[in-house]
């Protein structure tokens, strides 16, 4: 996600704002669901995270093997290639009974220095688990979990996926749902970036199951995959968790799993699952 850490660190100091600064005004949608998800138990999501690895064809295999552990295998599990020399997009489905589409992505590449545990392997290994709360009950929407490759080299895997997508299936498109930099803080949104349906039905999510959700906003340090879509008119969200303390943590040597706080990326996990559940029930 972000540009140079020098010069990142400054602006994104003007880009952080409080939760009552950014998301007091925004509008909870009145109308009532029920949340129905089967969140796997802490435990797995934190192995899940420890199958980090250092190479990124290795993070590939590595995250469709959890995929497939997670139960999304044979036709439900497919590779785009993007270039023939480098690891693909992995594309588990969800099928709803509608064609009209809710995609959820975070990226399994990673910068140079670093790990690359927070930036973006905590988004990409919850993506599995998040299937796996999902799939017991029969939804709405279909619901695709796009690992997507090479997002530090200007989101080349999420473009190349947009670019090759139909008209019809652009329009199928409800909404997409960034999972980026997760479980250094409790759950972050980059709120101004947001679609406005989309982050008031986050933060309804949020207000009503006590989860911890506060606005801090990017865009002055960086893009990520949300981009490609909005080019297309597609509504999207990006949750994370960068302050303005951990935002040095990304591109370096202190990325690793030890920055990751695991209860927060837990927290994370249990918000967007339920929040999955809630926007399949209430989008078009």
């Amino acid at each position: 996600m972000p540009a140079t850490i020098s010069r990142g660190v400054a602006r994104l100091a003007a880009g952080l704002v409080c939760v009552a600064c950014c998301l007091a005004g925004q509008s909870v949608p009145e109308q009532k669901v029920t949340i129905e998800v089967a969140p796997v138990p802490q435990e797995v999501v934190t192995k899940r995270f420890e199958r980090l690895r250092s190479k990124d064809a290795e993070r590939e295999a590595e995250l469709k093997t959890i995929f497939e552990e997670a139960g999304c295998t044979d036709d439900r599990i497919v590779e785009e290639i993007v270039h023939r020399k480098d690891p693909p997009n992995i594309i588990c489905t969800l099928p709803g009974t509608t064609n009209s589409l809710i995609i959820v992505g975070a990226h399994f590449d990673h910068a140079a220095a670093g790990a690359g545990a927070v930036d973006d392997w905590s988004g990409a290994s919850l993506l599995p688990s998040l299937y796996q709360a999902l799939r017991e009950t029969p939804r709405k929407h279909t619901i695709q979990f796009i690992g997507f490759a090479n997002e530090e080299g200007d989101q080349e895997g999420s473009g190349f996926h947009v670019k090759h997508l139909t008209k019809d299936q652009v329009s199928s498109i409800k909404a997409m749902i960034n999972l980026e930099c997760l479980g250094l803080s409790s759950t972050k949104v980059w709120a101004h970036a947001a679609d406005q349906r989309l982050l008031g039905g986050l933060l309804g999510v949020a207000k009503s199951t006590h989860a911890p959700l506060q606005a801090a906003n990017v865009e002055k340090v960086g893009t990520d995959d949300t981009q490609p879509f909005l080019e297309k008119k597609i509504p999207t969200i990006t949750i994370h968790s960068i302050t303005l303390e951990t935002f040095p943590i990304l591109h370096s040597k202190k990325d690793s799993l030890t920055a990751v706080h695991l209860d927060d990326l837990y927290e994370s996990y249990r918000l967007a699952a339920r929040y999955l559940s809630y926007l399949d029930q209430v989008l078009d």
